[in-house]
């Protein structure tokens, strides 16, 4: 039923034990595996307070590479149990928009992503990013928590 499986990742410590659940999940389902981070640029605001500047494209590269580093992380458990993967690291200020694209590029037929269960004012100022792929995808989304 389910032949390709997203998996976005931010490399946290709730996705690495999502990461288990969506390995153990395309293994039952003989499934493809592909995994997905999202770096989003440096806030970058021209009216600084303070007299430290960070180097945004400093702060980029480190982030690609703590992405990087998620996603290799499931590619070698993915081989570890024999599931296909394929990782991907992009950069855009939207994560869902990208999970919502990469579920249609790799022919996904299923996401499956971690949770971070924010409550009260910190959702409704920062957002749940799962909660715009549910608004975004016609495909079923398993939340893990």
């Amino acid at each position: 039923m389910f032949n390709t499986i997203l998996f976005p990742t931010d490399g946290s410590p709730l996705s690495d034990k999502a990461a288990e659940t969506a390995l153990a999940f395309a293994q039952l389902n003989k499934a493809k595996l592909v995994a997905l981070s999202v770096v989003q640029p440096f806030p970058f605001s021209p009216m600084a307070d303070g007299g430290i500047v960070l180097d945004a494209s400093l702060y980029e590269q480190q982030m690609q590479e703590a992405s990087q580093r998620a996603v290799d992380k499931i590619g070698e458990a993915a081989r570890a149990v024999g599931v296909p993967f394929e990782g991907v690291v992009v950069v855009s200020p939207s994560p869902h928009e990208e999970i919502v694209n990469a579920a249609q590029t790799y022919h996904c037929d299923i996401i499956l992503m971690a949770s971070h269960g924010r409550k009260g004012l910190n959702k409704l100022f920062v957002g749940s990013e799962t909660q715009k792929v549910l608004a975004h995808t016609h495909l079923p989304v398993m939340v893990l928590r």
